[in-house]
């Protein structure tokens, strides 16, 4: 088995055990995140309706490194959010460690007025 396949395998292993326990409502959505090699996406999902409320990317966010790009595509969510009336979330890191662009995205959340 190569790295690339065994490390694919972890991400979706987290996954599974992520989402058994996060799970969102109309009031209080998930915050779901997925981070690819250039950007990062996160996306308020109402699972009971099955329904994305706000969706974000950092390919159209200004930063000069992929952390500063995160942290500002956190902020912009809180605001789309804000807007809809969201402030309380359900936090879900897809699979990946907290740490990096994942962290430095809900940390952007929080400062932007999101609870979780």
């Amino acid at each position: 088995m190569n790295k690339s396949k065994i490390k694919k395998q972890r991400i979706e292993r987290r996954r599974k055990r992520i989402r058994a326990k996060a799970s969102g409502t109309s009031s209080i959505p998930r915050l779901s995140v997925y981070r690819s090699n250039k950007y990062i996406y996160a996306q308020l999902i109402d699972d009971s309706l099955k329904n994305t409320i706000v969706s974000m990317s950092s390919a159209k966010v200004k930063g000069k490194t992929f952390v500063e790009r995160s942290r500002e595509t956190g902020k912009q969510l809180a605001k789309a959010a804000e807007a809809k009336k969201i402030n309380k979330i359900v936090f879900d890191r897809g699979g990946f460690k907290y740490a990096g662009r994942v962290k430095a995205l809900a940390e952007g959340a929080r400062e932007g007025g999101l609870e979780f």
